[in-house]
């Protein structure tokens, strides 16, 4: 019987490996996509509903928005498809929007839904700017750096009860972890995830705001001038996020690799 188990378990887990685009790292996410997605509908439709939507009618910030999330969204498929990942947004809706908020933050849920709080633009600045954030927070959910997240820690907080079994007896547990996964609704939205998580997003992002015409030197300048904002940060190793110094280092030894695949238009 152990030996049943534990056979299954090693099927379970080869089943659940994969890799991430661009790094190539592999990685292990034990829950359904289409499990997260569903969430995620249901949790953005939520959100949507308790915060100010700008239309893209009538505003130029939530037109910008939109044109940069769809601009990298349409790069990223032709990128996945192109190089047999293309089932990693097989069932992906993008969806992208502004909300009236102060924070500065910015998150994409797993089926593209992205939203963007006005409190981030003056540090954006500008298009270039926005890219480097959007292409940013598409990177994690393209990279299901939640789904890994949400993996180690219901495996461990379920008590080894089977991760299926523990989705449908422990609800309320699997959408804490959710939200935490994601940030949703948090103004700590980026440093939901992991530093390696982080800079692994970093490098993906170049990528994808350089495959949709964006230059990736601009984010430079925005990881400056959010570190121009002052506060008083928590030394790296205490933090799940690098330290600016370390980030900005680390686009800049990057950059040369990001910039292979960007062309103006």
């Amino acid at each position: 019987m152990k030996q049943v188990a534990l056979t299954l378990a090693v099927i379970l887990l080869m089943s659940a490996c994969g890799k991430v685009p661009i790094t190539g790292r592999k990685q292990i996410n034990l829950l359904p996509e289409t499990t997260l997605m569903s969430m995620s509908v249901a949790n953005y439709q939520e959100f949507l509903s308790t915060n100010k939507t700008l239309s893209s009618n009538a505003n130029n910030q939530a037109q910008m928005v939109q044109r940069v999330g769809q601009r990298i969204a349409s790069a990223v498929e032709t990128y996945l498809k192109k190089h047999g990942q293309g089932k990693r947004v097989k069932d992906y809706k993008w969806e992208f929007n502004l909300v009236q908020d102060d924070a500065v933050n910015a998150w994409c849920m797993p089926g593209g839904k992205v939203v963007f709080y006005t409190g981030i633009l003056p540090v954006t600045k500008d298009e270039e700017g926005l890219a480097v954030v959007m292409g940013h927070e598409i990177a994690h959910a393209i990279a299901r750096h939640g789904n890994e997240r949400m993996s180690q820690t219901l495996a461990v907080q379920a008590g080894g009860v089977g991760l299926g079994v523990a989705m449908s007896e422990k609800p309320e547990l699997t959408q804490n972890l959710f939200m935490q996964a994601y940030g949703l609704g948090s103004n700590l939205g980026m440093l939901a995830f992991s530093r390696s998580h982080e800079s692994e997003s970093d490098k993906m992002g170049l990528v994808f705001m350089a495959l949709a015409g964006y230059n990736p030197e601009a984010a430079v300048g925005f990881w400056q001038r959010m570190a121009a904002l002052g506060g008083q940060a928590p030394p790296e190793f205490l933090s799940t996020h690098p330290s600016h110094d370390t980030r900005i280092q680390n686009i800049r030894e990057f950059l040369p690799e990001a910039k292979k695949y960007y062309t103006p238009k």
